[in-house]
């Protein structure tokens, strides 16, 4: 899903009447006229393909490829993964951390039943005991790093940030990531303070219990790639947490397919008097902070400012929860993250990781880094009285559902060029994806202001598709690899062009 450079893969694509050279169809030979390709295709409607249907400007055998039966449009196993979350023992897991008092990342490390220590201890305990019951399915670990004073003027101490992880490799591809985290720590008015009640029952046992959820509710299915459910710490003082654990995967060379960081999913009354449970926000970036100084120019002639991995994940959590969690409407919100603020799906960001930030639409500030007391009629702090269960399961089953779909599904096809300039089409070409699963392959477009995609259509096996009658001026394009049992991946985006013939 990385932006290439339109020199990356210097091939061409077929046009109609002209057969397309061997490095773009398997070295099929003969020129077939856009009549009889029409005559040999056969259109399949799908229940998302809407608007102009193209026609496929390929050899025969490519053709009949795109005429195969597409994949189902929904897995009946994510049905089931989404009914199985527990606002019961999404309850139990967020009273537990909170009864903690504390997980202030410089408080006790030492006591069995108050502060992080206790709490990450117990966060292990509890993956160890998902694991235990699915035969060992789980790799539970914990990573450590050490701050100091001198790293930032938020740590007084020398500390270490330990995280927590629970891993089930992938049967297909071990080294392809789908990551969801939550935090571990908690805060009161004072960032450093460890001594304080910071039960943090929002901010953010809500995201930890829905990391610990959401073990259990896929313990039980074997994934192609690799599942991390992760308790991250440090993330009040710095991200701390989180940029280990970045710096690591990038340093080890993790393929990450995204990254979902929950952060306060239980609060449904917000400060600003509107209770409401059926909506939830996704923050993402629009491009990557490590893309180049020559991919940043390309957007302004080519657009692409606008769809980026995150962006494009973001898009994929937004349409999982139109099809798979009843009740629940996505907000896509355009920002890193909130105005001035950070989470930890930010240094994945800083690595050139997709990720994003999941949490329910209505904030309380109320109860939100504040110490626990009532001052003028109101009553401050985080505490579990201000958590909606049912809502935090809610949004635990999302994430669920978005990681096994992520896991299911082959990666995005790589190298996507487009061409289409002063034509009545647009057409794109992309490498073929290596990976057993794979079905074939779907073209999305969507109105250039539009937030997300609009239409797809089912091309099978092709690795090219001209779309006669969409002009590339007026939309935006993109690519999705889909497997077998019908998961996607993320739409790739367009990151050079076909040179042209000349």
């Amino acid at each position: 899903m990385t932006p290439c450079s339109s020199a990356a893969l210097p091939r061409q694509t077929a046009s109609p009447g002209r057969a397309a050279p061997p490095s773009a169809l398997g070295h099929l030979r003969g020129a077939v006229s856009l009549a009889v390709i029409a005559l040999a295709t056969v259109v399949l409607p799908v229940p998302d393909a809407l608007g102009p249907l193209g026609l496929l400007s390929a050899q025969p055998a490519q053709a009949l490829q795109s005429a195969q039966t597409p994949p189902p449009q929904s897995d009946p196993r994510i049905h089931d993964i989404v009914a199985a979350a527990s606002p019961a023992r999404v309850e139990v897991d967020i009273r537990t951390l909170a009864g903690f008092g504390t997980r202030n990342t410089f408080s006790d490390t030492l006591s069995d039943s108050r502060g992080i220590g206790a709490a990450r201890r117990w966060i292990k305990a509890e993956f160890d005991r998902i694991s235990a019951a699915c035969g060992g399915c789980y790799e539970v670990l914990y990573q450590r790093s050490l701050v100091t004073a001198e790293d930032s003027p938020r740590i007084p101490q020398e500390s270490w940030v330990v995280n927590v992880l629970a891993i089930k490799r992938g049967a297909v591809a071990p080294n392809r990531y789908v990551i969801m985290s939550g935090d571990i720590d908690s805060r009161a008015s004072n960032g450093s303070d460890g001594e304080s009640d910071a039960p943090g029952a929002n901010d953010n046992a809500s995201g930890m219990a829905g990391a610990i959820e959401a073990a259990r509710l896929l313990a039980d299915y074997e994934f192609g790639s690799t599942v991390v459910l992760a308790g991250l710490s440090g993330e009040e003082q710095g991200l701390w947490g989180g940029r280990h654990m970045a710096r690591v995967a990038r340093e080890e060379g993790w393929e990450i397919a995204g990254v979902l960081n929950n952060d306060m999913i239980g609060n449904i009354e917000g400060v600003d008097g509107v209770i409401e449970n059926n909506t939830f926000r996704v923050f993402s970036e629009p491009t990557p902070a490590t893309d180049t100084e020559r991919a940043r120019a390309r957007y302004r002639v080519f657009g692409g400012e606008v769809d980026g991995p995150s962006r494009q994940l973001a898009r994929y959590v937004a349409r999982t929860a139109d099809r798979y969690v009843p009740n629940l409407d996505p907000i896509m919100i355009y920002r890193l993250d909130r105005f001035g603020r950070g989470g930890h799906h930010r240094p994945f960001n800083d690595e050139g990781f997709p990720a994003v930030r999941i949490m329910e639409t209505h904030e309380n500030y109320t109860r939100q880094h504040q110490n626990i007391r009532t001052e003028d009629g109101i009553a401050y702090g985080d505490v579990v009285e201000g958590v909606d269960f049912d809502y935090a399961a809610k949004l635990t089953a999302l994430n669920a559902a978005a990681l096994a779909q992520l896991a299911w599904a082959p990666p995005a096809p790589a190298n996507v060029l487009i061409g289409g300039a002063v034509r009545p089409s647009t057409t794109l070409a992309w490498d073929a994806v290596d990976d057993p699963r794979v079905a074939g392959y779907k073209v999305y477009w969507r109105d250039t202001t539009a937030p997300r995609w609009q239409r797809s259509r089912w091309v099978g096996g092709a690795t090219s598709f001209t779309l006669e009658g969409l002009v590339i001026d007026n939309y935006l394009f993109g690519v999705a690899a889909v497997g077998r049992d019908g998961n996607e991946s993320p739409v790739a985006y367009p990151g050079g062009q076909i040179p042209r013939r000349r």
